[in-house]
């Protein structure tokens, strides 16, 4: 009897799973997406409103984003051992994971406040910014952090709604967000250049929390009375975050210090680089939204001690990350001219960007393929810690973009004619570390669960310990 084409496939490749992948890809992927479009509208507002002020609000960004990618890496744990108990038909007893992490988050997003408000000034002096790069980057980074409670409850809600397997509400609740943030935006940035941009951004983080708190109220079983947890399960969901959020820290904070270095260069280098930051910002999340959801479909293979499940969820994963990543590289290079005209080219200051168009367009194209790997380290690191292997994950970030790219940036951009050109070469050379890294270590501990089996205990167990 002829095997039909469908059974040909292999395992991790049956439409039934790349289907299922898809379905819960697609709204985690726009939702993740959203969170950049925010950054690039308001990058895209100041390009045409004042392209002069846009280092100041990138810049802003570097402490708080070093603490907000920790604090949603704090995060991940509620979605994990969500997903979990959703796959060992548990989902009744979620209530306890989110409510958990909502302490955690509200009780980091007020550590996150007071944090941001003493350390961004000293921060910039010892970059070596001047008196008004550094007193306006400062203002900036205080009114973004009057948002950082909002952000990290609004993500315990997200993440919970995803491992719930409804990501659609969340999608819809972000991109309402988005259009927020852009309305806040086209009424303050003309008058107010930088300043409006990020209280347009901290009053959509808390118009978010309100509808993300709602949705979860009313829409899950978060305040549902629960069963009594395992013996070392909040250790266990803190492990996984406080693992993810080391790794946030190194992936983050160097990406966020690289726009430092390019501003050290010139105003214009850092205005153009930061564009181009920001366009591989918004297809990086859509990597997120793809690892995220690879990340579910591994964790509740994993919670049902599925070892076979656990690797070919993983592979899909892969797999439709390169496929992805081709396309949108592919249609950035092809669509790079345009982009950067509408960027820079705004019909009330149309002088103001417009000599940046020629340079900004070019480096789209030299950052398009370097989006690839990116994807690529996303969706392997979070698969990673889905299976337990959190700490892995952790180490080839930190190696990557601590060990590699910031002192490759560095030294180029400062110390040799390539200027801001060499940012780019070391984040290059720093996502090909990663992405290669995460791949092959995600290959390797998914086949190694398949030969010596992944009973549920077991498994559960290497997740306490973080190997």
């Amino acid at each position: 009897m002829t095997a039909s084409p469908k059974d040909r496939l292999p395992a991790w490749a049956r439409p039934k799973d790349m289907l299922d992948l898809t379905r819960l890809a697609v709204p985690v992927a726009i939702s993740r997406a959203s969170f950049m479009l925010m950054s690039l509208t308001d990058a895209v507002l100041l390009g045409r409103y004042a392209p002069g002020e846009l280092p100041y609000v990138l810049n802003g960004w570097l402490p708080i984003g070093v603490l907000f990618g920790f604090g949603m890496g704090l995060m991940i744990g509620v979605q994990v051992l969500t997903a979990e108990l959703s796959g060992a038909g548990k989902a009744n007893e979620t209530g306890r994971i989110f409510r958990r992490g909502m302490i955690v988050a509200l009780a980091y997003g007020v550590f996150a406040t007071f944090a941001c408000i003493v350390i961004a000034r000293p921060l910039l002096d010892l970059i070596g910014f001047d008196e008004k790069l550094a007193q306006a980057t400062t203002d900036c980074t205080h009114i973004l952090a009057y948002g950082a409670i909002a952000h990290m409850g609004g993500m315990a809600c997200q993440f919970y709604l995803e491992a719930l397997r409804k990501p659609n509400i969340a999608t819809a609740i972000n991109m309402t967000a988005v259009a927020f943030n852009l309305i806040m935006g086209l009424m303050l940035v003309p008058d107010h250049g930088a300043i409006g941009v990020v209280w347009a951004t901290t009053a959509s983080r808390w118009f978010m929390l309100v509808l993300f708190v709602v949705a979860v109220v009313l829409l899950t079983p978060a305040l549902r009375r629960s069963g009594a947890a395992p013996a070392g399960e909040f250790k266990r969901q803190n492990m996984v975050g406080v693992g993810t959020g080391v790794a946030n820290i190194a992936e983050w904070g160097s990406f966020n210090l690289t726009f430092a270095i390019a501003t050290l260069v010139s105003i214009d280098a850092g205005t153009v680089y930061g564009l181009a930051v920001q366009m591989m910002g918004v297809i990086f999340m859509i990597y997120v939204g793809m690892g995220t959801a690879t990340s579910v479909r591994v964790a509740e293979r994993f919670g049902r001690g599925d070892a076979v499940g656990v690797r070919e969820a993983s592979r899909l994963g892969v797999v439709a990350s390169v496929a992805l990543g081709l396309l949108m590289a592919g249609g950035l290079v092809l669509l790079r001219e345009p982009i950067a005209v509408t960027w820079l080219n705004g019909s009330e200051v149309a002088s103001a960007g417009a000599h940046l168009v020629p340079l900004l367009s070019v480096m789209l194209a030299a950052v398009a393929f370097v989006t690839l790997f990116d994807g690529l380290q996303a969706v392997g690191s979070m698969a990673l810690r889905a299976q337990g292997a959190v700490w892995i994950a952790t180490a080839i970030h930190v190696g990557s973009y601590v060990f590699v790219m910031l002192p490759l940036c560095w030294w180029l951009a400062l110390h040799t004619e390539l200027g801001v050109w060499g940012v780019i070469i070391g984040i290059s050379v720093a996502s090909l570390f990663a992405g290669v890294g995460q791949v092959l270590a995600l290959e390797i501990k998914s086949a190694r669960g398949v030969k010596f089996g992944l009973p549920e205990e077991a498994g559960r167990a290497s997740v306490a310990v973080g190997h």
